[in-house]
């Protein structure tokens, strides 16, 4: 039976398994570049560049993901209010205080990030602190609190940076093979350049399906587990679903928002285009709000 320390157990080891799978794949894409171009330089860089990237998924992506968010710390004098509520909610919890950041939005939504409890960041918007009062808030902050504790964030921080990576190293060996190849090329000539050419263009044309692995990655049923953990954390459900009505009845659009951090967030950042654009439709990891709000009620009866 699936309970949090299960999942949090499952998130661990499917982190390391991604990180395994991201070295072994860029080792295989230096190997068949390298063979293909006469080239065993490429071999030894993509080596070094997946040791590079698999440590610094781990180590920095909180970083990447929050600067991407245009995210700025927040001390205890900046905003009291959020700081004594996730104080609070974290020794209820039994977790470290996290950091707290601020992006100034209009759109209420919030995510948290971090490669562990001990390293965690909650990030609300000022939207947010706007338009919830204190219990909404508070469900929607220890709904953040449970993404930590269920260890949800590292897997979703490090699929972030190893996905984005992956479709960047497509884009070079379509690059490479467009321009003609590095230095000179006597296995083959052109009919070597025209494999890699096809080959680059097979994973530009696969970069929509690498995407995919950011849903498959980030279960939708994490978003009803972290509803459940934090409605139990504050021993009031409809406080985060009143948030969630709001939340989903926002109509600012989110500037910072992208495809590649949309599925951090408690709700789509996105407001609308999901339903227009096939692209945003790739990345969308969270379960309809309809049915969050209907589960969470449901815990009330």
């Amino acid at each position: 039976m699936v309970n949090l320390y299960s999942h949090a157990e499952s998130n661990t080891r499917k982190t390391w398994a991604y990180l395994a799978g991201f070295f072994l794949f860029v080792i295989a894409m230096g190997w068949v570049a390298s063979y293909i171009l006469g080239s065993p330089i490429l071999l030894v860089v993509a080596v070094v560049l997946s040791v590079f990237m698999s440590v610094g998924s781990y180590w920095y992506s909180d970083k990447m993901v929050l600067s991407l968010s245009h995210a700025k710390e927040v001390r205890k004098e900046d905003a009291p209010e959020l700081y004594r509520i996730v104080e609070n909610l974290s020794i209820t919890a039994g977790l470290p205080m996290p950091r707290l950041f601020l992006m100034i939005e209009p759109q209420p939504n919030a995510f948290a990030t971090g490669r562990n409890a001990e390293h965690g960041v909650i990030a609300v918007t000022s939207g947010l602190l706007e338009r919830l009062d204190r219990v909404e808030l508070e469900g929607v902050l220890a709904h953040e609190l449970s993404h930590i504790g269920n260890k949800d964030i590292l897997v979703s921080t490090v699929v972030v940076v190893l996905v984005g990576v992956v479709v960047l190293l497509a884009d070079f060996v379509f690059r490479i093979a467009f321009w003609g190849g590095i230095g000179g090329n006597d296995r083959g000539g052109g009919q070597a350049r025209i494999v890699l050419l096809v080959v680059g263009l097979l994973f530009l044309l696969l970069a929509p399906l690498l995407a995919q692995l950011i849903k498959f990655a980030v279960s939708r049923k994490r978003e009803f587990l972290a509803d459940a953990s934090g409605a139990l954390l504050t021993r009031f459900p409809d406080g985060l679903a009143r948030a969630l009505e709001k939340i989903s009845s926002d109509p600012h659009p989110m500037k910072a928002a992208n495809d590649a951090t949309a599925h951090l967030y408690i709700a789509s950042p996105f407001r609308g285009k999901e339903k227009r654009r096939w692209l945003h439709k790739l990345f969308l990891t969270h379960p309809p709000l309809e049915e969050r709000i209907a589960a969470l009620r449901g815990m009330r009866a």
